[in-house]
């Protein structure tokens, strides 16, 4: 879609209005003209009798115009007519006929160019003729005429009345299209649509009596006196293609960033009038930099060529724009839709436009992309908004896998509220005495004899506003960020020092602290744990680390070098979330994992969900034959409690024995708590697990 094709089409809202207005413009304008050639008299008569001179105006007031000066993006003004000169050196010098014959055919020179349609040609003509009409009115109301111009001097007022004349009588008529369009005031968008064109009409009105006088001293001065009128059409031209190449991308034509930027906040001004729907998409083109390192970037850049012209092919329709707006990014604008699901069957288009291979050089080019699509007004309504949401949905298509996705709130991980919130986390990690972040421990429990074994560390932060954040939530946020380093460390630090102050006590237990992938890259990890180990004087038989599977995933090489080094410290290593990834039999036997934790999805599912109870029996099976402590996350019942004592599970936590609580209540429950009866097992017991202390 172009600004082109957008005037090009009446607006949903306001469309009786707008095509009336339309229809009596052009009305108006035949009957205006109409009468006004009836009464004003010819200044010559037959062909044989017209001046060279009035030719060659006509000549180079059509010439000037085989390429119009529109300006670029979606601004509301008009183009800008060069030929204005010798239009209105054509009114001064030969009367109404002749400039407004002129006048049409350089109308409909310029908008069959720009491609509008036969309404939008007419309502132009007439729009010039009217103004052409109030020109010849203000000169004939001063009795300005060729001879009162040459011979008599016809004074500067009356010319520039003629020209003022001129240019609102245009002005004001397409702003009121605009103003019924966009359902705003007629005068506002009367302001809104001076642009830097109005400054060239002004330059052109002001060269047309130099011209005229010119053109009848002698026919070769309209030749010297056009000079002016070109040097000021090159650097109109110069600065409407410098912008122009600054809101397009050079290598395909499309609209860069900041000219799909302008396209759509012109549409949304439309549809907060109007009512209408308007989606933003964004499209990642996957692997190409592979293509650009394999087969160079003169490959890649035929690649996105034919990308673009399926694109565009594809997104054809009047309210449709296409945009490239980085290396291998695309985005898409959908104007005037009537909802969330219109998008979305264009962004299956859209990924049936990227399905077919592409051929070059005899390469076949297997292309893929992820699209991600935000809704005005549902997920924004302002550009940067949609933008930022159409991006968060790609990376989310991205990770599904899925190729499409519509934007949700719980997709994004970076909005302004949780880049704030990580901010406040921040200070608080900085500030050792700024409260918020504590911990807070949920005991791990022999489920055969009730014994407590140990304490699972679990983050709290409560924040000075929003009050108790999730901490997944938490983790989710930090984990991407230098935060989660402080998060961890701070973690490390109090659970250590807690330890110690336990054991002050005479109370030994084991501590698990859950730690990230990130924290496992850091190569100062190791270090830290081990100096605060020795700060606290805790032996690293009572500190247990906890990691998931999708750590060994991202990094497995890096995160077992490391994971060894832990090892090697006597330090315990546990498997959190075991059943959830898809690396764990690869490496059970490489890590030397002392422990894997059942994941409670699976826990919790064992009274209702027989695939649940055969998932949980497998994986204690597996732990017996590795000679691995296992232990079961969520147990919530005494039924479960029991089924898993039954199964041959060693230890397990949950709110049936203790929910998590801050180190004081902890010790408080400790102090009270009663193991409960153990349950008649069905089976021998498993092999004793060695239990620290």
């Amino acid at each position: 879609m172009t600004t082109a094709s957008l005037r090009n089409t009446a607006p949903t809202r306001r469309r009786r209005a707008f095509i009336g207005y339309v229809a009596a413009v052009i009305g108006v304008g035949g009957v205006t003209t109409a009468i006004t050639l009836l009464t004003t008299p010819l200044v010559w008569h037959g062909l044989s009798t017209v001046p060279a001179a009035v030719w060659l105006l006509a000549a180079l007031a059509i010439g000037v115009e085989l390429r119009p000066l529109l300006p670029p993006g979606a601004r509301y003004s008009q183009a800008a007519m060069i030929s204005l000169s010798f239009i209105m050196a054509l009114l001064l010098m030969w009367g109404y006929l002749p400039a407004l014959i002129v006048q049409t055919i350089v109308t409909i020179l310029i908008f069959t160019q720009l491609r509008a349609t036969s309404w939008r040609i007419a309502f132009n003509a007439a729009q010039f003729a009217l103004a052409l009409t109030a020109s010849h009115l203000v000169l004939l109301a001063f009795g300005v005429s060729s001879t009162t111009l040459i011979d008599e001097g016809a004074g500067l007022g009356p010319l520039l009345l003629a020209g003022l004349a001129w240019f609102l009588t245009s002005h004001m008529l397409v702003s009121m299209v605009w103003a019924l369009r966009e359902g705003v005031s007629w005068v506002r968008m009367l302001v809104r649509s001076f642009g830097p064109e109005a400054i060239v009409h002004a330059a052109m009105l002001a060269l047309a009596p130099i011209l005229a006088v010119a053109a009848t001293s002698q026919t070769w001065l309209v030749l010297l006196a056009s000079v002016p009128i070109y040097a000021v059409y090159r650097m109109a031209r110069l600065s409407v293609d410098r912008e122009r190449v600054a809101l397009s991308d050079q290598l395909t034509t499309l609209p860069n960033r900041k000219g799909f930027q302008e396209l759509v906040e012109a549409n949304l001004l439309r549809s907060k009038v109007s009512g209408a729907k308007l989606a933003v998409m964004v499209c990642d083109i996957d692997r190409f930099a592979a293509v650009n390192n394999s087969l160079g970037h003169d490959v890649g850049d035929r690649l996105l060529l034919e990308l673009t012209r399926r694109f565009r092919s594809c997104f054809d329709r009047p309210h449709e724009v296409v945009a490239r707006i980085g290396g291998d990014e695309f985005a898409f604008l959908l104007a005037e839709i009537p909802g969330v699901e219109y998008a979305k069957r264009r962004a299956g288009c859209l990924q049936s436009a990227l399905g077919a291979s592409v051929v070059l050089d005899e390469v076949s080019l297997d292309v893929s992309g992820a699209v991600g699509v935000a809704c005005y007004p549902d997920h924004g309504e302002d550009f940067d908004a949609l933008f930022r949401h159409a991006n968060v949905a790609m990376a989310e298509a991205k990770k599904r896998g899925s190729g499409i996705a519509v934007y949700a709130p719980e997709f994004d991980h970076h909005s302004p509220q949780r880049l704030a919130l990580l901010g406040d986390l921040r200070r608080a990690l900085d500030t050792p005495g700024l409260p918020g972040v504590e911990l807070y421990y949920q005991p791990q429990v022999d489920l055969n004899t009730g014994e407590v074994l140990g304490v699972e560390a679990l983050l709290r932060y409560r924040h000075p506003v929003q009050g108790s954040v999730d901490p997944g939530d938490l983790i989710a946020l930090a984990e991407h960020s230098s935060v989660m380093r402080l998060l961890t460390y701070r973690v490390i630090d109090e659970a250590v020092g807690q330890l110690a102050r336990w054991r002050a006590d005479d109370l030994e237990l084991r501590a698990a602290i859950n730690v990230s992938v990130r924290d496992l890259h850091a190569p100062d990890f190791c270090d830290y744990l081990t100096e605060r180990l020795a700060h606290h004087e805790i032996p690293t038989s009572q500190v247990q680390l906890e990691i998931t599977e999708s750590a060994l995933m991202a990094d497995p090489r890096r995160v077992i070098a490391t994971l060894k080094r832990l090892e090697a410290m006597g330090i315990g290593l546990s498997l959190d979330d075991f059943g959830t990834g898809f690396s764990s039999m690869k490496h059970l036997r490489s890590l030397q994992v002392s422990e894997v934790k059942i994941d409670k999805s699976f826990v919790l599912g064992m009274k209702e969900d027989p695939d649940a109870v055969a998932i949980v029996k497998s994986i204690i099976e597996l732990g017996r034959a590795l000679s691995l402590r296992v232990v079961a996350e969520g147990i919530e019942d005494e039924a479960t409690w029991r089924h898993l004592v039954t199964l041959g599970c060693d230890t397990g936590q949950g709110w049936f024995h203790a929910r998590p609580m801050p180190a004081e209540a902890f010790v408080s429950w400790l102090r009270r708590y009663q193991p409960p009866p153990p349950p008649r097992k069905i089976r021998d017991a498993p092999a004793p697990v060695a239990k620290l202390a």
